[in-house]
């Protein structure tokens, strides 16, 4: 150890300036605003400020050696630090720190350190005693949670504090629920009437021998039963209960009910407690607690009667997108809103362009990350449509002119691969889709794999959904053709991890590519994973859920994974915000010395996360370098 001394020192003792106590002026170079210090309270950072010492490096000293633990947690000023881990007598560098980064919590959490550290350079360093910063630790959980080894809580402290971002996760079972009142189904409509005046509710759970699952009736389908269909007072509401009972539980956060509204064009839900339907949620309910308006959207396009309307409904998708954004919203919940929000513009263009005697001839799909529902920003068409095989309409190819066309004007650009519905390599029939799985069975080469790939990540949106039945279950039979799989995989090497030697993040003059360097790897290694082993998820998210629960994924990846394409989204979705609001173009670039010092983190981690995921997937499909 070199020139160390405590923080209330005089400067003639050192011939330095005179580094100041608690209470008194902060220490200087250690911003205590920064994370993980922003977690302390004033108490929290003035016992820092009594206990820190400041210490000298010479370039080359061994700081704390891999398996032994350390006396002191560091936290670098000024110099470059060097972590390693030792094997075979051979050195291999894992990461490499500079100014601001905190070294050696582990070492002094769990009691030895998991690789060596060694200044790179001449380095001073303040060194936090190792009993003090145990001791914050137990006092401050939000601290503690810092060095959580995933990255799923680095992730939550990196969303922000504000009250909004704390409304976000409001569990469905804390807001204020409306009565689950039921009713038999031979009870007539002007009974169930004075039942919803009576006990103040807008809707009834209806109970028939017929159905084992309860249905829902609302005032407005009573209204409609008298004024539209003409029925009687005294008819029964039976015939009028909506099933299946679409629902939420109580343990689900209030976003993910505003995401089950707005998918399945409705405004309330049932809530359940295990299998106990404890009462309904509303959008008025929901909306008590956000300030979006992504039910205005839906609303608008539920009645756009022209394309004029849908455009102008959809025109406010960006801004809602930027204010959930600000307000902290979960990655995954705002792909689930996208999803479905996108889900209701095409559909309703579709509905609109295509005449109703044909709906039940074809399928339209969504595919690529639109499929998947990972979209946050619009993107490249991805589309493609399924038909009869006795379709006959002469109109098909002029009427997906239309619909592509119509994409296009509000604001989802044409894909430049043109996976379209206005190619007529993307519009088969049944059969015709059978043949192209069967030659893409055949056909390893570059182009066939990325259709494949797209096309795994198919979902039907409109028409005649069942027409895909037949088309998904060919496409699930390619799992087990190994020597496709190894083709398919491959591709997840073509990108190299955007880390350097010292494990340190990289770029190019414009930046980091996350699409190719993180959200790629991650997407398709899931995606051929899910493939080989017949799991039916279309998600990223799900296919990794369903992977680990089926055993097929370790357990640190299962839950890293998640984490780690969340970090990638969250940080291009601010690029990209940036970007159209500066009037540029989006990308997939981000250029991390812009970042936060904890955004800088957890990128480096999430990285990380997916070296180790590809290596995975190399193990698991017997990969070439």
């Amino acid at each position: 150890m070199q020139k160390k001394r405590r923080c209330g020192e005089s400067s003639s003792q050192l011939g330095a300036p005179n580094w100041h106590t608690a209470g008194m002026e902060p220490v200087p170079g250690l911003d205590l605003s920064l994370p993980p210090f922003d977690l302390l309270d004033a108490a929290g950072h003035a016992r820092l400020q009594a206990s820190v010492d400041m210490e000298f490096h010479p370039a080359g000293q061994l700081l704390i050696r891999a398996g032994h633990p350390s006396t002191h947690a560091f936290v670098i000023l000024k110099g470059r630090i060097q972590a390693f881990d030792e094997a075979d007598d051979d050195e291999q560098p894992f990461a490499d720190y500079g100014p601001g980064d905190v070294f050696g919590a582990w070492a002094v959490m769990a009691g030895r350190a998991r690789h060596s550290y060694r200044t790179d350079t001449d380095s001073l360093c303040f060194l936090i005693p190792a009993e003090v910063f145990r001791q914050l630790l137990a006092d401050y959980p939000r601290f503690a949670a810092y060095f959580n080894e995933g990255l799923a809580t680095k992730g939550q402290l990196a969303a922000g504090k504000s009250e909004l971002a704390e409304l976000m996760v409001t569990k469905v079972g804390d807001a204020q629920l409306a009565p689950a009142e039921t009713v038999a189904a031979d009870a007539s409509i002007a009974e169930a009437t004075a039942r919803l005046r009576d006990q103040r509710v807008d809707c009834l759970l209806v109970t028939d021998p017929a159905h084992p699952e309860p249905g829902i009736v609302t005032r407005t389908d009573l209204l409609e039963a008298l004024a539209l269909q003409q029925l009687s007072p005294q008819a029964p509401i039976g015939p009028l209960a909506n099933r299946p009972l679409i629902g939420v539980r109580t343990a689900d956060v209030l976003f993910q009910a505003l995401v089950s509204m707005t998918g399945h064009h409705i405004e309330r839900v049932a809530v359940h407690d295990g299998g106990r339907v404890v009462g309904t949620l509303g959008m008025a309910e929901v909306l008590a607690h956000y300030a979006s308006h992504s039910h205005l959207i839906s609303l608008r396009l539920a009645r756009a009667d022209s394309l004029e309307e849908i455009a102008d409904a959809a025109a406010g998708m960006n801004r809602l997108m930027r204010t959930l954004h600000l307000q902290g919203v979960r990655i995954a919940y705002l792909m689930e809103l996208v999803s479905a929000l996108n889900t209701r513009i095409m559909a309703r263009i579709f509905e609109l362009l295509v005449p109703p005697e044909r709906w039940d001839q074809l399928c339209l799909l969504v595919m690529g990350s639109e499929g998947r529902g990972e979209q946050l920003l619009k993107t490249d068409q991805d589309n493609a449509l399924v038909m009869a095989d006795d379709l006959d309409w002469p109109q098909l190819a002029e009427t997906m002119d239309a619909f592509s066309a119509a994409l296009d004007r509000m604001g989802y650009p044409p894909c430049p691969g043109g996976v379209m519905v206005n190619r007529a390599h993307w519009r088969l029939s049944v059969s015709g889709w059978r043949q192209r799985i069967d030659h893409w069975r055949r056909d390893h080469s570059g182009q066939a794999a990325l259709d494949l790939s797209i096309a795994l990540d198919a979902r039907p949106i409109a028409g005649n959904t069942a027409l895909f039945a037949p088309v998904r279950q060919a496409l699930a039979t390619l799992g087990d053709d190994e020597i496709l799989l190894h083709h398919l995989a491959q591709a997840m090497l073509n990108f190299q991890t955007p880390l350097t030697f010292l494990g340190n993040v990289k770029g190019e003059a414009r930046g980091t590519d996350l699409k190719k360097g993180g959200v790629f790897p991650v997407v398709h290694g899931l995606r051929c994973l899910a493939l080989r082993h017949r799991i039916e998820a279309r998600n990223s998210f799900e296919r990794c859920a369903a992977l680990h629960q089926a055993g097929l994924l370790p357990a640190d990846l299962a839950r890293d994974l998640p984490q780690a394409l969340a970090v990638f989204h969250r940080l291009r979705l601010g690029e990209q915000l940036a970007a159209l609001e500066a009037g540029r173009i989006p990308d997939n670039f981000v250029r991390v010395e812009q970042l936060r010092r904890l955004d800088r983190e957890l990128l480096r981690d999430a990285l990380r996360v997916v070296k180790d995921f590809r290596q995975h997937v190399r193990d698991s499909f017997h990969l070439g370098d």
